[in-house]
């Protein structure tokens, strides 16, 4: 899975959302969407954990889907309509 590109500008980093970088069909774990700092992973959509999840649970963001006991992940389709969404 190909991450989101990162630029600097004037020594500030703006996260460039490349929603063509995704794969078309897949999962994506919350690391991925709202990324890590300590793995280097950047944020598709720049927000905490607990603000995603509360988004999760009002509605305002796509439900998730249990791929176990323990694993939970968010099909790629609907970040990429999430994305989209907030864009426009």
């Amino acid at each position: 899975m190909q991450q989101a590109t990162i630029t600097k500008t004037s020594g500030t980093e703006l996260n460039q959302i490349n929603i063509s970088s995704l794969p078309e069909t897949g999962f994506l774990r919350i690391w991925h969407i709202i990324g890590n700092k300590k793995t280097n992973i950047p944020a598709l959509i720049p927000i905490s954990g607990t603000s995603f999840l509360n988004g999760v649970k009002s509605g305002k963001y796509p439900k998730p889907v249990k791929l176990g006991e323990r694993t939970t992940a968010w099909r790629v389709e609907d970040i990429r309509e999430l994305i989209t969404n907030i864009s426009c």
